[in-house]
């Protein structure tokens, strides 16, 4: 049997479209992530999962580079678990598309995720053929990835740092565990906060986690957003009392919104933490990847807090404390 390759036309994103948890959408910047399903949305951002790519990514609401896959009657699709057919028919449902062959049906939701759906013939007779140096520089740029992405230095490289030989090692070492959980106490002044900094970024960078919390000390808190900033790149959300109001408000009819989705890295203090059980409730919901906490030593002054870092602990797979106690 000769299969065609579906060729699926796009809606365009607007920021009024209506979204469904399960619609399928491609990313326009990274269209090589194939096929996407669109797992979360608020009314400031959608997140969509990428399976043929094993990963997740979040965009703003009012500014996403995805378009809305929607395959038309002759292409042939095929389910996740089964044969692939010739779609006759199209139908819509609760913001989701149905693809029907007579009485065989499937939901755009259980579609393949690794589908073919542009083949450089169809780009071709379509005109849409780029120049050479077009090509040329492309190739460049994909040969120099592929070193990047097997160098053993990937993510320690571009911070704007001079680093110290012991905390090149130190960042080498803990980046090298499955799970890094560790406590950093070199005395003051030998560089934790950059070890931390570093530690982060490679495994950023390596893909090893993408949601983290740093919890310190509220004198601590802008110092080390600017490190973070100006030496490695990374902006993270500094979340206080105001700010998380003020997502809440902006998440309308949400009883269970919660303001620490909102953004995949991100700080506070410890004394915020505190002051809410409902800020702490909804920390450990979150869900994160690494949790970091900087002058760790305090928190055997404060027992409610210190059972709040237990449970934490125990809910996020990477954890660093710093110390220098």
């Amino acid at each position: 049997m000769t299969t065609k390759t579906p060729n699926f036309t796009t809606s365009k994103f607007t920021p009024t479209s209506k979204f469904t948890p399960g619609q399928r959408w491609i990313s326009e910047t990274e269209p090589e992530l194939g096929i996407g399903t669109l797992v979360f949305h608020d009314k400031r951002t959608i997140k969509i999962h990428f399976p043929a790519g094993d990963c997740h990514r979040q965009y703003s609401r009012a500014a996403a580079p995805v378009k809305r896959v929607l395959f038309k009657i002759g292409d042939r699709v095929q389910p996740r678990d089964d044969k692939e057919f010739c779609v006759d028919n199209i139908q819509e449902s609760n913001g989701l598309f149905f693809y029907y062959q007579g009485k065989t049906w499937v939901c755009e939701t259980d579609l393949c995720d690794t589908m073919g759906f542009s083949l450089p013939q169809d780009r071709l007779l379509s005109g849409l053929a780029g120049s050479s140096g077009a090509f040329d520089l492309r190739y460049a740029i994909l040969t120099l990835r592929a070193a990047y992405e097997k160098s053993s230095a990937r993510g320690f490289l571009g911070g704007q740092i001079d680093l110290i030989p012991h905390q090149f090692f130190i960042a080498k070492e803990i980046t090298s565990r499955a799970l890094p959980r560790v406590l950093l106490s070199d005395e003051t002044g030998l560089g934790k906060t950059i070890e931390a900094c570093l530690i982060l970024h490679q495994l950023l960078i390596s893909h090893q986690i993408q949601r983290i919390l740093i919890i310190l000390p509220e004198s601590l808190v802008h110092q080390w957003f600017v490190e973070l900033y100006r030496k490695f790149n990374l902006t993270f959300r500094i979340f206080n009392e105001e700010n998380c109001r003020e997502l809440e408000l902006t998440a309308p009819g949400e009883n269970d919104s919660n303001p620490f989705l909102d953004a995949q890295e991100g700080i506070c203090s410890v004394d915020f933490i505190r002051s809410s059980e409902k800020r702490r409730q909804q920390i450990l919901s979150a869900g994160w990847d690494m949790v970091v906490l900087d002058e760790a030593h305090h928190i055997l002054d404060h027992p409610h807090f210190y059972a709040f870092m237990q449970a934490l602990g125990k809910r996020t797979k990477g954890l660093m404390l710093l110390t220098a106690t």
